[in-house]
């Protein structure tokens, strides 16, 4: 865990786990206690809305046909274009990283609740953990995992395993996680668990201060 990328004025948690593993109704739990939450995926559709530099440089780049008929981005068609070309992956990865990193530093900084949640499911992967205080890992067994999102998605076991290996490895994570909350067991008791955390985490950003 690094400290030295971190915006000085909140403490930021960065929560993260694998698809599957519970991450949003572990943030709306910390939400109802009145903690701000910043939700990467969120941002990482914010920063390609209508209008904004995100998606004119996709348009400039791909062509007005990357559009759907209302004008916003049509992520079904990008995914196609860069599913098989590692050129044009890095060219969109390129344009995208910087301006989610932006946002998020942004919203990170104007939260006004007594710590702010960092919610990324890549937060190891991208080097985001670099922004946070401290990180809690959500974390289920891989069968869990493949058998929720199997349900949450209405995909195929094959198309479920091969989201989870394209992710960093439940040990790795386990390992750079600075707390870890099991979330296969009943909810009251992950909450119960949960609040002691939040207890903590409001401590260490008092004491921050």
């Amino acid at each position: 865990m690094s400290n030295t990328q971190h915006p000085k004025t909140n403490w930021v948690l960065g929560l993260t786990g694998g698809i599957g593993c519970g991450k949003t109704a572990v943030s709306d739990m910390l939400a109802e206690l009145g903690i701000t939450i910043v939700d990467a995926d969120i941002v990482a559709r914010q920063v390609v809305e209508p209008g904004t530099v995100g998606l004119k440089a996709i348009i400039a780049h791909f062509g007005s046909e990357i559009l759907d008929q209302h004008g916003a981005l049509n992520r079904s068609e990008l995914r196609a274009r860069i599913f098989s070309n590692t050129e044009q992956k890095s060219w969109l990865n390129a344009l995208l990283h910087p301006l989610i990193r932006t946002q998020l530093i942004d919203d990170l900084k104007r939260a006004q609740s007594d710590y702010v949640v960092l919610v990324a499911p890549l937060l190891f992967e991208n080097g985001l953990d670099g922004y946070c205080h401290r990180t809690l890992l959500i974390d289920v067994p891989k069968e869990v995992q493949i058998a929720r999102t199997i349900k949450r998605d209405n995909i195929s076991i094959e198309q479920a395993k091969q989201i989870i290996s394209a992710q960093m490895a439940r040990e790795n994570k386990q390992q750079k996680a600075d707390d870890i909350l099991n979330n296969n067991r009943q909810l009251n008791d992950v909450k119960q668990d949960l609040l002691k955390l939040h207890q903590y985490y409001l401590q260490l950003a008092k004491s921050s201060l």
